[in-house]
């Protein structure tokens, strides 16, 4: 399932394969989505991304007046993706399609084979998501921590990793990863966790340069949170796609948790996958 780094790809990549071009007529919606029709036509426009966690936005800008520009935000779902093809080679389940002015004539596609995606004309971020944890990451550290008394926090901590409202961005294959590196058992409860994290960064008998040092050396939870999703960025693939075998295998190699051979597994209690290294179950 796509996580924060593949929605920040997917961004990068639209903004890639945009750039100097230009679009032209109606935004096209496959028959069979049941997602709603982009109301959105022009004879000349631009497009541009943004992503912030688990969502990209597109942002669709006439040439003749950019105050009429739209946007289109997407959640991926299950296997949702953008692909930028020959007309003459759209891909199979592409369900939003924007067709170049350009010629050659081709088409930037919201592909999603399982339609478990969607998308939202002129919406906004959803307000029940949190700050992104790689482009907001002093917000979404501060929310976190001032608001470890929620409900949430009573959970174990591999649960807590998923909840958007405070880690949007983390997925199934980040927890693991973050969990792993810092020998945090997976079930351990999350506030437990994380009063230990606020505890030092609130240690004011260190001095500045001293926390500065001890955070680079020994980078706690929320760090990882940040950094990790960061990682997988500098990769220069795709991220977490397992059906392209060029770019999945860096991917394949950066991994140390998930999915690797020797790691234990068991299901959380929403029946979620959590791997963990043998040994680091209870504390």
């Amino acid at each position: 399932m796509p996580e924060g780094p593949e929605l920040r790809l997917s961004g990068l990549f639209v903004n890639r394969v945009c750039d100097g071009l230009h679009f032209t007529g109606k935004v096209e919606k496959s028959a069979i989505s049941k997602n709603p029709e982009v109301p959105f036509c022009s004879p000349k426009y631009t497009i541009s991304a943004v992503s912030r966690g688990k969502e990209v936005k597109l942002i669709l800008t006439p040439t003749s007046d950019k105050n009429d520009a739209a946007s289109v935000v997407f959640r991926f779902g299950m296997s949702g993706s953008f692909k930028f093809t020959a007309v003459d080679n759209l891909p199979k389940h592409a369900h939003l399609r924007f067709y170049t002015k350009d010629s050659p004539k081709r088409v930037l596609s919201f592909v999603d084979p399982r339609r478990f995606g969607s998308w939202e004309f002129n919406g906004s971020w959803q307000p029940e998501r949190g700050p992104c944890v790689m482009t907001e990451y002093e917000k979404f550290r501060e929310n976190v921590l001032k608001n470890l008394s929620d409900k949430v926090f009573d959970k174990p901590i591999c649960e807590a990793l998923l909840n958007q409202k405070y880690f949007n961005g983390i997925g199934n294959y980040l927890r693991a990863e973050i969990l792993y590196r810092l020998h945090i058992p997976p079930f351990m409860p999350a506030r437990e966790v994380l009063e230990a994290v606020k505890h030092q960064n609130q240690n004011s008998d260190l001095s500045l340069s001293k926390k500065i040092k001890i955070k680079k050396e020994n980078p706690d939870l929320l760090q990882l949170c940040h950094s990790v999703p960061l990682e997988v960025i500098d990769l220069g693939g795709k991220g977490y796609d397992p059906e392209n075998a060029v770019d999945y295998a860096a991917f394949g190699t950066w991994l140390q948790c998930y999915f690797v051979t020797g790691m234990k597994t068991m299901k959380d209690s929403n029946g979620r996958t959590i791997w963990f290294q043998v040994g680091v179950l209870m504390s």
